[in-house]
C-alpha cells in the first residue's frame, strides 16, 4: 500500500468529522449563511498567502528538479487559481478585505511555515498535503451528495471537485509516496504526525467560520 493510502486510511475518523461539520453540510445544500460563508474567504486568502510561502520552501528543498517544478507550480498556479476564485466571490457577495487573521487561521498557516522550514523535507511535504487530498476529498463528497438545486457556492464546489485540481493532488501524493518509501522508519513516524494534525487544522479552519471565531482579547 501506498504511504498516501495508508495515512488517509488513518486519517479517516478525522475526516469523518470534517464531513459532519454543519459547515460542510451547509455549504452542501447551499443554506450557509454568507456572513459565514464570506468569513471563510477572508481567512481562507489570507491563509493561501502564507501557503503560497510553504510550497516555495518546500520546491527550493527537494533534489529532484521535476518535483521542485511541480511544487513551484502548485505555489505559482493552483493557489493562483484559487486567489482568482476567492475574488469572484469576494465581488458577488461584497465582501470586504480589510480583515485580521483569525487565531486559527494564524495557528495553521505559522505551524506550516515551521515544518517547512525546520523539518525535513519528507515532513514538510506532509505537512501541506492534506490542503490537497482534504479539499478533494470533501469537493468529490459535496458533488456526490448535494441537493439538485441551485447552489449559491456550486464555483466553489466545482473548483475543488475538478480535474485540475485531482491532476495536482496525484502529483503532490506521488512526490510524497517516493520521499516516504526512501525515509526512515522514524522519519515516516514524523510523516504521519505532521499530516494527522494538519488534517485536524483543516477541521478546525471551517468550524472556526462556522463559529466566526474572533480573538477573545
Amino acid at each position: 500500500m501506498r504511504w498516501t493510502q495508508q495515512v488517509w486510511q488513518s486519517s479517516d475518523s478525522l475526516y469523518q468529522q470534517i464531513i459532519d461539520q454543519p459547515f460542510i453540510h451547509c455549504l452542501m445544500d447551499g443554506t450557509l449563511e454568507i456572513e459565514k460563508f464570506a468569513f471563510y474567504i477572508q481567512q481562507d486568502a489570507l491563509y493561501l498567502a502564507e501557503y503560497r510561502k510553504a510550497l516555495a520552501l518546500i520546491a527550493s528543498r527537494l533534489e529532484r528538479s521535476d518535483e521542485s517544478m511541480a511544487f513551484l507550480g502548485f505555489a505559482q498556479d493552483t493557489v493562483f487559481v484559487e486567489n482568482a476564485l476567492h475574488e469572484s466571490f469576494i465581488k458577488e457577495f461584497a465582501v470586504g478585505t480589510s480583515v485580521s487573521v483569525s487565531p486559527t487561521c494564524m495557528l495553521y498557516a505559522q505551524y506550516l511555515l515551521a515544518q517547512t522550514s525546520f523539518k525535513s523535507v519528507e515532513v514538510a511535504v506532509a505537512s501541506v498535503l492534506p490542503c490537497f487530498t482534504v479539499y478533494k476529498e470533501v469537493g468529490d463528497y459535496i458533488l456526490a451528495n448535494q441537493p439538485k438545486t441551485q447552489n449559491r457556492y456550486q464555483e466553489w464546489i466545482n473548483t475543488y471537485a475538478g480535474e485540475e485540481f485531482v491532476k495536482a493532488v496525484k502529483i503532490a501524493e506521488e512526490i510524497a509516496d517516493r520521499l516516504a518509501e526512501n525515509a526512515t522508519p522514524q522519519c515516516r513516524i514524523e510523516m504521519e504526525q505532521a499530516y494527522q494534525t494538519a488534517v485536524k487544522m483543516e477541521w478546525m479552519f471551517w468550524d472556526s467560520a462556522w463559529r466566526l471565531e474572533q480573538w477573545p482579547l
